[in-house]
């Protein structure tokens, strides 16, 4: 796969950090991390070589690996790039295999380029859905992995609360004003973003200070790494209290956002607007060093006002069509005003973000994610889009085009974004939730395709962008081996390599069987079942009950060939089955697998009930008692559960009842999650726990319910079984039970038994 050159001013500032960390030693950096990773340092030699594209050259002589590369994070992707070809090196989510490092095959890789100047990382999302309760250790293991996949530019958001809260204090709000406005730890995100404000509130001081000394620790190693991370800026979103203390500014309440009350939005055409959007910069600067890139999101999953008083986007609602039904459309009010007049206002909007990230850093970048001109794509028409982007320079703004797997192609329509810098790039998960899927070899062909487009514009760099992490991490190694072409990437000879490292051995017989796992389940580029019928949850089993269950769709992928795959791997357990990743792999497809056989049941007993057939409906009932059951104790041992979440969220706490906080904050964000829109079950999860003590008692109560209507002979009252089931998912948030998790003594067998009881 071959790729035109794409320099430019993020390049020459790409260099200009390299060639600082240069001068720091991040050749040392670099073997301090690939120690950490299990590499021995003394094996190692590195040689920072500053360039204006990413490169790196790995030699291998004597069990010795000698790496030179544009910088140190290019240095790491490289030297692992190497060991993980030879079977050696393999980083995941799921844990790490390292190999032995002696008797490697001598060769020289050649310089290895990237065509892309950045390599991005991370959502704003990934912050509330994965991150909340991470310490310092955790992070260290992602950064690192960062370094493994050559990723430069992730987004680093924590520790800006901090920051904000002293921009309040100095503009007069109280201590009891500020406890009203920052929301729990889980939900910060779309606090941030200007979507909620004061969501399970308070956040107590103690997670803010935490986060404070985290992202000075984050930030140095990410430098230390050559990284350019993304830091906060000032998008213009205000608490209540600071807008009700200024009546006469120009601040508009914002569309509620999915059953939120709206929140404040400073129009950045007033007096205040710019001082306080230096001033955050000024106080972050002090806090945490300067930066060169800002991320500044005015409006995601909100409409700019643009009507003079801003009555054309109050009271609105976020109209992913997806997700929701069709609302009150903000699109439609605008176009009722002349488009010079629109067109002017959003120019206006752009160029004054703009300007204030250069008022407080000159030569800064303003960063937008693109996620809003998908989401909102009936009011970000490709002229609107055109004239917001139109007065900033285009050199000093980059675009992060996240949303390739949901809204694909708006690059094209918008003439690669009228020549703004921007990344190209999917967020693949959605809310953390975890499915099996993601099209590995989409996007080697999607990649292709756009850099053959002649109307690509300015694309500057690729990224990955996910909401949550810990799932389908064979997604992100494939996708960042796309952004580093070095070795051959149709899939067979690509899973050979990553079998081989992952589980320390592989075969044809393993090849063939991943294959068919990648036909059958990963060659998925969005799980639409996600959203239906107005109800979010990855599974039918994981959505609110109703009675429309038997018309659910048939899932995405091939069934009989994800089966195939499974089965196939599971007679390679003699083989394999000493290979913590292997067992792991198999007990993750296999918990898929079992849950779309799951849906089945439940399918069949709603439909059963419906029909008067009580026998059968019962049948039914007792197959997804025994099948959530088994499912849940299979992933008894997997990466994450219900109880470890709860652990590292009560661990955050300093007192008995910041911990008790934690815990509801972090049983609400994966169930209830808010607001009086569609967002439950947006972050459900296939974890232990979930199936048998949230998911399945839902689905009792409601298969109860439609036995009885069955025997009198009356439909389900739906409405009147969901008004209960809200206070009943309340009530389970609230409830101080603790849980605990063991992994299964052989799940293997587990693994196979439960392949043969779904085999229907």
């Amino acid at each position: 796969m071959t790729y035109p050159k794409t320099l430019g001013l993020i390049g020459t500032l790409f260099l200009t950090a390299s060639m600082a960390h240069a001068q720091s030693d991040g050749g040392q950096a670099a073997r301090a991390a690939l120690q950490r990773l299990g590499v021995p340092e003394r094996q190692v030699s590195v040689a920072i070589r500053p360039s204006t594209d990413s490169r790196y050259r790995v030699r291998v002589d004597h069990d010795r690996l000698n790496v030179e590369a544009s910088s140190p994070v290019a240095a790491v992707r490289g030297a692992a790039a190497m060991l993980n070809a030879q079977g050696r090196l393999a980083i995941s989510w799921e844990g790490n295999r390292v190999g032995p490092m002696t008797r490697l095959t001598p060769g020289d890789s050649g310089w290895v380029a990237s065509p892309f100047n950045v390599r991005a990382y991370l959502n704003t999302c990934t912050f509330g859905y994965t991150t909340p309760w991470w310490s310092w250790p955790r992070w260290e293991r992602e950064i690192d992995a960062m370094a493994v996949h050559g990723v430069d530019m992730p987004l680093a958001m924590e520790g800006q609360d901090y920051v904000w809260r002293q921009l309040w204090r100095e503009q007069g709000l109280s201590e009891a004003q500020l406890a009203q406005h920052f929301s729990g730890p889980a939900f910060l995100p779309w606090q941030r973003m200007g979507n909620i404000e004061g969501y399970r509130a308070p956040l107590p001081t103690g997670w803010i200070d935490k986060k404070h000394d985290l992202q000075k620790r984050i930030l140095t190693r990410m430098r230390d790494l050559g990284m350019t991370p993304i830091l906060p800026a000032f998008a213009g979103y205000v608490p209540k209290a600071f807008a009700e203390a200024h009546p006469k500014a120009r601040i508009y309440q914002m569309r509620s956002w999915e059953g939120f009350e709206g929140t404040y939005w400073l129009d950045p055409s007033d007096p205040l607007f710019a001082p306080l959007a230096k001033r955050f910069l000024q106080l972050y600067t002090a806090e945490y060093g300067p930066g060169k890139y800002y991320l500044a999101d005015a409006f995601n999953e909100m409409v700019p006002p643009i009507a003079e008083d801003g009555s054309d986007t109050a009271h609105t609602a976020y109209g992913d069509a997806t997700a929701n039904t069709p609302a009150l459309d903000a699109a439609t009010k605008a176009a009722a005003l002349p488009r010079e007049v629109r067109d002017a206002r959003l120019a206006a909007y752009g160029q004054r973000l703009y300007a204030s990230i250069a008022a407080a850093a000159p030569g800064a970048t303003w960063v937008m994610q693109g996620w809003l001109f998908g989401a909102d794509k009936k009011f970000w028409t490709p002229d609107a889009i055109a004239a917001f982007l139109r007065d900033v320079p285009d050199e000093k703004m980059l675009i992060l085009d996240i949303g390739n797997d949901r809204y694909p192609g708006i690059w094209k329509t918008t003439n690669g974004f009228d020549g703004k810098n921007w990344v190209y790039g999917y967020v693949h998960n959605y809310g953390g939730s975890n499915p099996v899927y993601g099209a590995p070899d989409f996007y080697r062909r999607d990649v292709a395709a756009m850099f053959a487009d002649k109307g690509r514009g300015n694309v500057r760099g690729f990224g990955m962008f996910p909401e949550g992490l810990h799932s389908n991490s064979l997604v992100y190694d494939y996708a960042y081996d796309v952004a580093w072409p070095g070795g051959d990437m149709a899939l067979g000879p690509w899973l050979s390599r990553y079998t081989a490292a992952r589980y320390g051995r592989s075969n044809p017989a393993m090849v063939t069987a991943w294959q068919d796992v990648v036909a059958g389940a990963y060659d998925v580029r969005y799980w639409t079942p996600r959203w239906w019928n107005e109800r979010a949850g990855a599974y039918l089993f994981f959505k609110r009950p109703a009675a429309d269950a038997p018309i659910y769709p048939a899932e995405p992928g091939d069934r009989a060939k994800l089966r195939a795959g499974i089965a196939a791997m599971l007679r390679l357990a003699p083989a394999y089955g000493k290979s913590p990743l292997y067992r792991y792999d198999l007990v993750d497809l296999t918990r898929h697998a079992a849950s779309l056989s799951l849906d089945d049941s439940v399918k069949a007993a709603v439909a059963a009930y419906k029909k008067g057939d009580i026998p059968a409906g019962d049948r039914e009932t007792a197959r997804v008692k025994a099948l959530a059951h088994a499912i849940d104790h299979l992933i008894g041992g997997q990466q994450e559960s219900l109880a470890s979440w709860i652990a590292d969220a009560r661990a955050y706490g300093d007192t008995p009842a910041e911990k008790a906080a934690y815990e509801q904050n972090a049983k609400a964000q994966v169930t209830i999650w808010g607001g009086r829109g569609h967002l439950g079950d947006y972050a459900s999860k296939a974890w232990a726990g979930m199936y048998a003590d949230y998911y399945l008692p839902r689905w009792t109560a409601y298969l109860a319910e439609a036995r009885a209507a069955a025997l009198a002979k009356r439909p389900v009252d739906d409405a009147a079984f969901t008004s209960r089931l809200l206070e009943w998912e309340k009530a389970w948030v609230a409830s101080p039970r603790s849980y605990k998790t063991a992994a299964p003594t052989d799940p293997v067998a587990e693994a196979r038994a439960l392949m043969q009881e779904t085999a229907r």
